[in-house]
């Protein structure tokens, strides 16, 4: 086998919502195996902060302030990453957003904030890059799916309407462009450890594991956490020629949760 074939050597990656988390580590990885590195968020204090931490890990990102809810702002988006940088040969959906609340107390407007950020916008995103995909004869679209496109949880009904959504959302692109060389797969990340889920793997006083860290853990067949680190191999693998016979699938990075019942009591 041509190991040539994870390399992304030459091609311009496009990873949205990528000042950190997730989208920061693909992105690294992305630059490790030779891509340009364009991200874009919501504001300019959070892409400014995400362009000081790439310049700390040594790599070189062209950063950008775009609402990707914005039609309009994501067309010009595209067309100014082309004139600046270069043409855009993968896409990561991995912008997103979460509310954790009981479905009857929450609001329609909430709801379809969520809706907005996780499903309308990669569309619009996809949208905005097949054309060019197609002119090209090549392109590589991740979205960034969860557990929650194939699981439902108390208090994250948009969240897992959204997600399951953008499953279907794949598939749909890669049945309807599969045929112009553009694979559309997904990425759905377990539980990860993170900044933001550090206060749910602090010890308690006692010593004991926090509650809904016994929970994940006794619920993975790897009794760990994911990392930000487990998820780049995969989104190499998608990016990459490696992949060119993948289509519409949703690569689950959990550690085995889906494929387990759980322990019997």
């Amino acid at each position: 086998m041509d190991m040539n074939a994870f390399s992304l050597q030459g091609k311009t990656a496009w990873i949205t919502g990528a000042s950190y988390g997730i989208g920061m580590a693909i992105a690294e990885a992305y630059a490790a195996a030779g891509a340009r590195i364009v991200f874009n968020d919501i504001n300019r204090e959070l892409v400014d902060k995400g362009l000081a931490s790439y310049a700390e890990k040594g790599v070189e990102a062209k950063g950008y302030v775009c609402d990707v809810t914005d039609e309009a702002a994501v067309q010009a988006l595209v067309a100014r990453i082309e004139k600046e940088v270069a043409p855009i040969d993968i896409l990561v959906n991995n912008a997103g957003i979460i509310r954790r609340v009981p479905m009857t107390e929450m609001s329609a407007e909430e709801f379809r904030k969520v809706v907005d950020v996780d499903l309308i916008a990669p569309f619009l995103c996809a949208k905005a890059v097949i054309p060019g995909m197609i002119a090209r004869g090549h392109g590589k679209i991740i979205n960034i799916c969860s557990m929650m496109s194939e699981l439902g949880r108390e208090t994250v009904s948009a969240y897992a309407a959204a997600k399951g959504g953008l499953r279907m959302l794949t598939r749909n692109i890669c049945s309807e462009y599969g045929g112009n060389n553009i694979q559309c797969n997904g990425i759905g990340p377990g539980y990860i450890a993170t900044p933001q889920t550090a206060p749910l793997r602090e010890r308690q006083p006692d010593g004991s594991r926090h509650p809904f860290d016994q929970f994940i853990v006794a619920k993975t067949p790897a009794a760990r956490w994911g990392t930000v680190e487990d998820l780049q191999g995969p989104a190499v693998f998608l990016a990459s020629a490696a992949s060119d016979f993948v289509n519409g699938h949703i690569l689950y990075v959990d550690g085995g949760i889906l494929a387990y019942i759980g322990k019997q009591p």
